[in-house]
C-alpha cells in the first residue's frame, strides 16, 4: 500500500501531543506586529495575548507562501508515495491556493482538501484522516470518507468582541454593529461553506456556555458525538467551564483542550472560547 503523509496548517491549533499522535506535518502561517513578523507558534500564545493587551500595532496575518508548501512537500515525497493536505476554509484564507501552486510544481500524488472549517474544527478531520491512513485505505477512499466526516462537524465559538474579526476582514456574515453597540457575547458558527455566521448572542459567560451546549444539542439532531475539541484564547477558566459543561452534557471526554494560537487569535481576540464536535 502507498505510504501517505498527512499535512495541515498551523490554524488547526493542534497541541504538540496531538500533532505527534496523529503524525501530522504543519505548515505555519505568519503574524505581524508592525515590522516584527513571526511564524505561528514561533511566538507563544501567552506572549501573543500579552502583546494584544499592551496595545500597539494591530496584528496582521499572512498565509504560507507556495515556497513554504513546496519545501515541505518535497521533503515528504522523499519518504512517502502521496500527500494528503488538509487546510482551513478557502472562504477564510488563501492558504489552500498557495498549496495548489506548490502542487502544480510537482509531479506527485498530492490531494488538497478544504476543511471548510478553522482552528479546532479541523481537528476531527485530522484525527479521522490519521485513522484511515493507519488502516491503509486507498487515498481516494480516504477522501470520500473525509467528505462525509466534514459534513458532520459542528464548530461554535463565542467572542468578547467582534472588533478583531471586523478589523481582520474575516467578519463573514456576522453584523459587527450588533456586538459593538450591545456589548454582548456573540455566538458564531462556521457554516457548511466555511464562513462565519451569527448563531446567537449572550449577555455573560454563563449564558454563553449554556447557549453553546444547547446549540450543540440542536445541531446534533439526535446523533451522538464521537469527538470533542475545545479551545480558548487567553481565557483558561472560561475554556475549562465550557469543556466541563460539554463533557457532562454529552458524556464524552474532550480529545483535545488547547489555546487558540496567534494567527487565529489575531482575528478572534482574547476571551474567546470554542468547541467542535464530530457527530456520528
Amino acid at each position: 500500500m502507498k505510504k501517505i503523509a498527512l499535512v495541515t496548517d498551523s490554524t488547526a491549533d493542534l497541541t504538540t501531543a496531538l500533532q505527534k499522535e496523529l503524525n501530522v506535518h504543519v505548515v505555519p502561517l505568519k503574524v505581524r506586529f508592525g515590522a516584527a513578523e513571526f511564524h505561528d507558534h514561533e511566538l507563544s500564545a501567552e506572549d501573543f495575548y500579552r502583546r494584544l493587551a499592551a496595545g500597539g500595532p494591530f496584528p496582521q496575518t499572512a498565509q504560507p507562501s507556495p515556497a513554504d508548501f513546496l519545501s515541505l512537500y518535497r521533503k515528504l515525497l522523499a519518504s512517502h508515495d502521496a500527500i494528503l493536505s488538509i487546510h482551513l476554509s478557502t472562504n477564510l484564507s488563501g492558504t489552500l491556493n498557495a498549496a495548489a501552486l506548490a502542487k502544480a510544481e510537482l509531479n506527485a500524488e498530492i490531494v488538497l482538501f478544504d476543511s471548510k472549517n478553522i482552528s479546532l474544527g479541523i481537528g476531527p478531520l485530522l484525527k479521522e484522516a490519521a485513522r484511515l491512513i493507519a488502516a491503509q485505505l486507498p487515498l481516494s477512499t480516504i477522501v470520500q470518507k473525509l467528505e462525509a466526516t466534514r459534513d458532520r462537524i459542528v464548530t461554535l465559538f463565542t467572542l468578547d468582541t467582534l472588533d478583531y474579526l471586523h478589523k481582520g476582514g474575516r467578519i463573514g456574515k456576522v453584523p459587527n454593529l450588533l456586538g459593538s453597540l450591545l456589548k454582548i457575547k456573540p455566538l458564531i458558527r462556521v457554516n457548511e461553506d466555511g464562513v462565519y455566521v451569527l448563531q446567537g448572542v449572550a449577555r455573560n459567560l454563563e449564558r454563553a456556555v449554556k447557549n453553546m451546549v444547547q446549540t450543540f444539542h440542536e445541531q446534533a439532531a439526535g446523533r451522538k458525538p464521537s469527538a470533542l475539541f475545545v479551545a480558548h484564547g487567553a481565557a483558561l477558566e472560561a475554556g475549562q467551564k465550557l469543556k466541563k459543561a460539554l463533557e457532562e452534557a454529552f458524556q464524552l471526554p474532550a480529545s483535545a483542550f488547547t489555546q487558540v494560537g496567534p494567527v487565529i487569535g489575531a482575528h478572534t481576540g482574547p476571551g474567546t472560547i470554542g468547541a467542535a464536535m464530530l457527530f456520528d
